[in-house]
């Protein structure tokens, strides 16, 4: 059981990422099941609100939340996450530059990069 601030954590890391480039239809299924299976809709509406806000500026902001809160995390934590959105992201069958340069920030951030070109290379 993911606790609420978990979930939030998943719906925007997985939502801001997917919006950084514009939102298709399978990554909005993909949001959309994630949201059931985590029963985690009011986070997801609080995702997409808080990337509404500004789409301009919601990666930045969204990374600057993130880091506060998933700084904490132990690293395996941190490279779950990014493994979950390398993964999501290759639902649809290919990974777009900017969908990689936004990962890779994260990944930095959390000083989890290696791991992240493993997954990558894997």
């Amino acid at each position: 059981m993911k606790s609420s601030e978990e979930k939030k954590v998943f719906m925007l890391l997985k939502s801001v990422i997917f919006y950084y480039h514009g939102l298709d239809d399978e990554e909005k299924k993909d949001l959309d099941k994630t949201a059931l299976e985590l029963d985690a809709h009011v986070e997801y509406a609080w995702a997409l609100d808080f990337i509404a806000e500004d789409y301009v500026t919601a990666f930045d902001r969204a990374r600057e939340f993130l880091n506060n809160i998933i700084g904490d995390y132990q690293k395996e934590k941190r490279i779950e996450l990014i493994n979950m959105v390398w993964q999501a992201n290759n639902l649809k069958g290919y990974v777009t530059e900017m969908e990689a340069t936004a990962m890779l920030k994260l990944a930095k951030d959390w000083n989890v990069q290696k791991e992240l070109i493993e997954l990558v290379l894997a």
